[in-house]
């Protein structure tokens, strides 16, 4: 019978409290401890596997393309009300950003999408 290795070695880090509970949320959430829900992140993330359906190369490249899409939309609607003669309070400025980051992983699979569809096309 062959024994399974043992995991003799640990890494440590600093988070802040606020770091720490939302990561043990998520360790929660998954069903996981934390040790073990940051163990297969880790790992997954170092041998480019699937981590919820994704490889971490896929979703890295999701956000990123979620944050271009939201600067995009800030970007092109500031533009325009300056090009109109308008201006913007900091109220409408932050209803601008909150509204940007509300749909912009969508817009980014989408997009994602659609780029690998030509790709392949």
């Amino acid at each position: 019978m062959v024994r399974p290795s043992l995991r003799t070695r640990s890494i440590g880090t600093k988070v802040t409290e606020a770091e720490y509970e939302e990561l043990e949320h998520t360790a929660r959430t998954s069903g996981k401890t934390l040790g073990e829900w940051l163990r297969e992140v880790i790992l997954a993330t170092v041998n480019g596997h699937t981590l919820n359906g994704q490889s971490a190369d896929s979703a890295a490249k999701q956000a990123l393309m979620a944050e271009f899409v939201a600067l995009r939309t800030i970007l092109l609607n500031v533009l325009f009300r300056q090009a109109n003669g308008e201006s913007l309070t900091a109220e409408q400025m932050q209803s601008l950003i909150e509204r940007a980051d509300a749909d912009k992983l969508k817009k980014a699979v989408e997009r994602l999408r659609c780029a690998s569809r030509s790709a392949d096309g």
